[in-house]
């Protein structure tokens, strides 16, 4: 939310894809919408390559003498991929501290590696799960609401410290819900 409150013409963008995808009768983003939604994965995508879940992977080890990047590795060594510098590598990405979703359109990532969920055989499990919860919940607080950012300042994306790079400061945002969508709330 904080990315999308600090360019709202993504936002708007997200909205109208949503829009037109659910069409008449209004009803509730569902898991089934969510293969029709591209622009959404797209944000959420770039939005996982930015601020991946967790910076750095879990330990692998090398099964055999090899050579990384000019580097002697030898066998047994154990290894950790910091997947927060390859998704912010300028020589992978263009603009690569940008949140630019229109990299991953029609299904392309620019030719280069998204591993915010790892790689290999310890890739998470639940990468389908936490895609689609993602998206759900996302889907919903973009069909759902009107957002505005409380002043006209950028939401401050600095980091704080930790293992999992919570946000220095939390969001602050304004949001009503959208006329069309009052009856799916509850709300009168």
């Amino acid at each position: 939310m904080s990315l999308l409150l600090n360019k709202p013409e993504v936002l708007l963008k997200a909205r109208e894809e949503m829009d037109a995808c659910i069409g008449e009768p209004v009803r509730l983003v569902e898991a089934t919408d969510l293969p029709k939604l591209q622009y959404l994965r797209c944000i959420i995508m770039e939005t996982l390559r930015l601020y991946p879940p967790a910076p750095l992977l879990n330990p692998h080890e090398s099964s055999a003498d090899c050579t990384v990047g000019g580097f002697h590795v030898p066998h047994g060594t154990m290894l950790l991929v910091n997947t927060f510098a390859i998704h912010r590598d300028p020589e992978l990405w263009d603009k690569p501290t940008s949140f630019i979703p229109e990299r991953f359109e029609d299904g392309k990532n620019g030719g280069n590696m998204v591993i915010p969920f790892g790689m290999g055989r310890r890739r998470c499990p639940a990468e389908n799960l936490g895609m689609q919860m993602v998206g759900l919940a996302l889907g919903t607080m973009i069909q759902c609401f009107d957002w505005e950012r409380v002043g006209e300042e950028l939401v401050d994306m600095t980091e704080g410290s930790g293992l999992t790079m919570p946000k220095q400061l939390p969001l602050d945002a304004f949001y009503q819900p959208r006329a069309s969508m009052v009856f799916c709330l509850g709300t009168s």
